[in-house]
């Protein structure tokens, strides 16, 4: 019997490289552009009348999911700051099953996940995901709810690509 060979281990798969930024998007002039026109487009969505607590924890799903630690790192915290607990900001990736999250909430959370993992049905959101959103959110309210989701999904594929990396966030330190 021969002994099992390990695959080599190659630099992809080092704690350090995954630390290491590949791309430091506030140095570069273009990152830096676009990073500055998604953030204004952003600051649309606050004054919309879609609640605060609301948006982030649409940040913080959909970050989940696309395995975003800076996006996690900041939102978690401005949502904390904000007063929202730390019950329903452990819960978010289970909200399916906790008690802490309203109606409204929970089809907001749906929407997030099917608008943010598109690909995995044929119609990307399928029609009741979008009927029940559409049952607590009037079309200004969806609208901000859409814009919210497809910003967030932007700003985690930045920032999972260039390896930004997470855990010095200050809440607020980009407003």
């Amino acid at each position: 019997m021969k002994a099992r060979r390990e695959p080599p281990k190659t630099l992809e798969h080092t704690t350090e490289n995954l630390m290491n930024p590949r791309l430091n998007l506030f140095a570069s002039p273009v990152a830096g552009k676009v990073v500055k026109h998604l953030a204004s487009a952003g600051f649309a969505i606050p004054d919309t009348v879609l609640p605060h607590s609301l948006q982030e924890l649409v940040k913080i799903r959909a970050s989940q999911i696309n395995g975003c630690g800076f996006c996690l790192d900041m939102h978690t915290k401005d949502a904390a700051a904000a007063g929202e607990t730390a019950l329903r900001l452990h819960m978010v990736a289970a909200w399916r099953e906790a008690t802490v999250y309203t109606d409204a909430e929970r089809a907001a959370l749906e929407l997030t996940e099917q608008g943010t993992r598109l690909a995995d049905h044929h119609t990307g959101v399928t029609d009741a995901a979008w009927e029940n959103a559409a049952k607590h959110y009037d079309e200004e309210q969806l609208a901000a709810l859409v814009s919210l989701i497809a910003l967030i999904n932007a700003f985690n594929r930045l920032n999972v690509m260039a390896r930004t990396p997470a855990g010095d966030y200050v809440p607020g330190q980009f407003s």
